[in-house]
């Protein structure tokens, strides 16, 4: 009788270690998935900083480049789609290359300012390039911290045991934040300068 009290007390607490084992798997999931939902929502307010800021800049922009008007028109149509595109692991990479494609053309227009002495004097739009370059900056920390946050979850739902839980609770690996191939290309400011 005694032993057989020992035995289901031995047993009893195998299945607690196991339990606590299991559940600390599960916490530190989840821990990680949030940490990226963290990160895709810090991304999302840099990115509605720029969304915001854009307006005031082609409108400023406008008054003075008439040659630049379908670039405007360009960039006003890419920041309506990614404004009105909701941010999660569905829609991450169409959020990136929206993203790209943005940060592209704005590339475009600020050398284009160059051939407008006129406009790079101008106060407001001085005032508007430098939050946008500090803008910018912000955009760039959060994307690092998002990617951290990717590479946490990404190791968690790969490796053993936690890949268990993570396939269990239907969680997969998310994408990193990378440039693109515009991005990553030299840009040639001559290509810009009016003849």
């Amino acid at each position: 009788m005694l032993e057989s009290m020992i035995g289901l007390v031995f047993v009893g607490i195998v299945a607690l270690v196991v339990l606590g084992i299991l559940y600390s798997l599960y916490v530190n999931v989840i821990r990680k998935k949030n940490k990226v939902k963290e990160a895709m929502a810090s991304i999302d307010v840099q990115l509605k900083k720029r969304y915001d800021l854009i307006p005031n800049i082609l409108t400023v922009a406008a008054k003075f480049m008439e040659h630049e008007r379908s670039l405007i028109e360009d960039i006003t149509k890419l920041r309506t789609q990614a404004y009105n595109l909701r941010t999660d692991v569905d829609t991450i990479s169409e959020k990136m290359n929206l993203d790209s494609s943005i940060s592209a053309k704005m590339g475009q227009l600020l050398v284009s300012v160059e051939n407008y002495p006129q406009l790079k004097s101008d106060n407001t739009m001085v005032q508007a390039m430098q939050t946008y370059s500090e803008v910018e900056e912000h955009i760039a920390a959060a994307r690092r911290f998002y990617n951290s946050a990717v590479n946490d979850l990404n190791n968690t739902v790969e490796i053993f045991p936690s890949s268990v839980i993570a396939s269990m609770l239907g969680i997969s690996a998310y994408p990193f934040f990378e440039a693109n191939d515009v991005e990553k290309a030299s840009v040639n400011a001559s290509d810009y300068f009016k003849n």
